[in-house]
């Protein structure tokens, strides 16, 4: 069986999802670098697999598939019985899983995003951070933090006492919040959602990544 192709940039933190996915499912890959940098993902090349010319894109057989989010759950159905089991083993288990997964989509990365998004891309591209525009998220975002404490008193992970795709989303913004935004007062804050971060922040497959 071919190795799964990844197309993706290694300062990329939804790139590195899919590898510390892929990783904690022990499964083999190859890393095709696509160069931020120089435009490579907005060429005809890179459009022809993805066509919102973002990363990442997998290859695997004749399955492109691209979204990350999209990306994590089908190899975590493909290779469930190997490696880290990300969806539990009761349909109740999964259906938790889902329902974390949904609350990181639609309630975390919003605010969370848009914070990451002001402090750094915006001065990136010579403008000015709108700090209102901050407030008002990181405002939302407590919110959301508050609800999560409540439930990570009562369970090790989100979903249950399982690493589970429901934490692994989690990773990537929350990485640049506490690293790079200036703004990881959010979780050190919360005695139980900073316990919950320092474990799944200190998992070896999403470390290797910044070795």
């Amino acid at each position: 069986m071919a190795a799964i192709k990844v197309h993706g940039y290694h300062a990329s933190m939804l790139t590195v999802m899919v590898l510390c996915c892929l990783n904690e499912k022990e499964v083999e890959y190859e890393l095709v670098l696509v160069d931020l940098p120089t435009g490579a993902h907005k060429k005809p090349e890179y459009l022809a697999l993805n066509p919102f010319g973002v990363v990442p894109t997998i290859q695997d057989g004749d399955l492109t598939l691209y979204e990350s989010r999209a990306i994590i759950r089908y190899l975590a159905k493909k290779f469930q019985g190997q490696g880290t089991n990300f969806l539990g083993s009761t349909l109740s288990e999964e259906a938790l899983v889902y329902q974390w997964c949904e609350v990181e989509g639609q309630s975390f990365n919003p605010p969370a995003f848009s914070i990451c998004t002001q402090i750094l891309n915006v001065p990136m591209r010579g403008g000015s951070t709108d700090e209102a525009a901050v407030e008002m998220n990181v405002e939302k975002l407590e919110k959301v933090l508050d609800i999560y404490e409540e439930r990570l008193s009562k369970s090790k992970y989100l979903a249950g006492d399982f690493f589970s795709l429901a934490d692994l989303q989690h990773l990537p913004c929350t990485h640049y919040l506490v690293n790079a935004c200036g703004k990881g007062d959010l979780i050190s804050s919360r005695k139980h959602v900073n316990a919950w971060w320092e474990d799944i922040s200190s998992r070896p497959t999403w470390k290797i990544n910044f070795t």
